[in-house]
């Protein structure tokens, strides 16, 4: 299935009574440029949510005790980091006009956890940056806003 773009964003029908958007938010250049121009397309009184999907290390393979402190570790300054990110992302969106707050998911696959999460909050829409990979890089990186475009059942901004 192929993204289809939103030509009308004012015209965006919620899909629930406060009509509220998902960022998928990274703390990227492209993310931020995705909160601006929602700010500058998506008019009126809307909530949001501003997510940020982290990845855990459990799947390293140092079976000793000493690395499984070490990944502890290192999970937590994860959490830290993307929690910070989070709120970054909060903040702009507040600046731009949306009543914004967070919402922190750690797993994989990120475009999964990013509908689900739309699902979960009944979202209006959601919002995400390209970070416009293509060729080879699109292969072997992935493409999380391709990947959401196409399995959400939600409209899907992807500013790039």
């Amino acid at each position: 299935m192929r993204p289809r773009a939103l030509s009308n964003l004012s015209a965006v029908t919620p899909s629930s009574s406060d009509g509220s958007v998902l960022f998928a938010y990274d703390g990227s250049d492209f993310a931020k440029s995705a909160i601006a121009v929602a700010g500058r397309e998506l008019k009126g009184d809307r909530s949001a949510i501003v997510m940020t999907v982290w990845g855990p290390l459990e799947g390293v393979p140092f079976g000793s005790t000493v690395s499984r402190g070490i990944n502890e570790e290192v999970d937590r300054g994860l959490v830290e980091e993307a929690t910070r990110v989070t709120e970054e992302g909060v903040e702009l969106a507040k600046a731009a006009g949306f009543d914004a707050t967070s919402h922190v998911e750690r797993g994989d696959p990120i475009w999964k956890l990013i509908v689900d999460a739309a699902d979960q909050h009944d979202a209006a829409v959601i919002v995400l940056g390209s970070h416009g990979r293509t060729g080879v890089k699109a292969v072997l990186l992935g493409s999380v806003a391709g990947a959401v475009a196409s399995h959400s059942k939600r409209p899907v901004l992807i500013a790039h």
